[in-house]
């Protein structure tokens, strides 16, 4: 038997024993040593989303150790060192082909339940995934470091996903956790210039200690002139302030999706010939996303607001929907230092 901390209800977490899951064919089953709480698990917990159905076991921001290879499964060996990619893709559609493994046909992912299917997820001490999804980690890089390679891995994407950034300003609206990814994925990208936009004076601060050139409250944002603009939150108001600060021709991407409609200022978009895209998830920056983390250009430690063991993880919950938090980690076992 294992522990696992499950939604069992909408809002109500319990921590709870269930069999050891097997590794089917083609599959690895995975020791967790580390895994993020995702603000999609926040917000979605309560049932609004319709993506967290109970009961079911959330988390799919996570890294650990090959603990069992399923037949077929290629080449792994126990003890490896791994993360693995939250969107479980299938390879034979016509998007994977193209490599666009995010968009899918049969997209499902880990620790998601939701009508169309029921995948668990990593705040246990196992979890199976497809082995196609699984990547090795560094050497030397630890296992909480690991966990961030998912939203390493969509800040990157959305970064792509603007073009060539080199010599480019840039703005982010939202300094939340994929902000402040945001925020060093572009510096990366060789941006010239990065502006933050947040409420909170503490996460604007932070923005600058991890190279950002200026940062922002919204009503004291006096530039409208940026090449890209960011919208790292999801409501129509941030969405209006992307659009209205890029320039004429400029690129308005748009990573936040915490609602589903928002009011598009048309005539502005329209008018100044703007381009405006969508990011969603990661296709294929895993590797990228865990070189990033090793060789520091994107740091994710100031990033991490606290570490619980799986026995407190309804209090990791808790601190995790606190104002100011960023990144809170379930450890589920303990291997290697981390």
């Amino acid at each position: 038997m294992m522990k696992a901390l499950e939604l069992v209800a909408a809002s109500r977490l319990e921590v709870v024993e269930r069999p050891v899951p097997e590794p089917g064919p083609g599959e690895l089953r995975i020791a967790v040593r580390a895994c993020g709480i995702c603000g999609s698990d926040l917000h979605g917990m309560d049932g609004s989303s319709g993506r967290r159905i109970p009961p079911v076991i959330m988390g799919h921001e996570a890294s650990g150790v090959v603990d069992g290879v399923g037949e077929g499964a290629g080449d792994w060996k126990q003890g490896e060192r791994v993360t693995f990619d939250s969107t479980v893709w299938c390879g034979e559609c016509g998007f994977c082909r193209e490599g666009r493994v995010n968009l899918c046909d049969r997209r499902q992912v880990v620790g998601v339940s939701c009508g169309e299917f029921h995948r668990d997820g990593a705040f246990a001490e196992y979890v199976v995934v497809p082995e196609r999804i699984v990547h090795r980690l560094p050497d030397g890089l630890s296992f909480a470091d690991a966990a961030f390679a998912e939203p390493v891995g969509v800040a990157l994407h959305a970064a792509k996903r603007a073009g060539g950034l080199t010599g480019k300003s840039v703005l982010v609206v939202g300094a939340g956790l994929i902000g402040l990814l945001v925020v060093q994925a572009s510096k990366r990208a060789g941006a010239e210039r990065v502006v933050a936009v947040d409420l909170d004076a503490d996460r604007l601060a932070l923005a600058i200690e991890l190279g950002a050139d200026g940062a922002s409250p919204p009503d004291a944002l006096q530039e409208s002139d940026f090449d890209v603009a960011f919208e790292v939150v999801g409501v129509g108001l941030t969405v209006g302030l992307a659009v209205k600060s890029v320039r004429k021709g400029g690129r308005v991407v748009l990573v936040g999706n915490l609602s589903p409609e928002v009011p598009l200022p048309l005539q502005a978009v329209v008018t100044r010939e703007l381009d405006v895209l969508g990011s969603c998830a990661i296709a294929g920056e895993y590797p990228e996303a865990l070189a990033a983390i090793a060789d520091g250009s994107i740091r994710v430690r100031p990033l991490v607001s606290g570490v619980h063991p799986i026995e407190t993880g309804v209090e990791a919950f808790a601190e995790a929907a606190r104002k100011g938090a960023l990144k809170v980690l379930i450890a589920p076992a303990r291997g290697e230092e981390d």
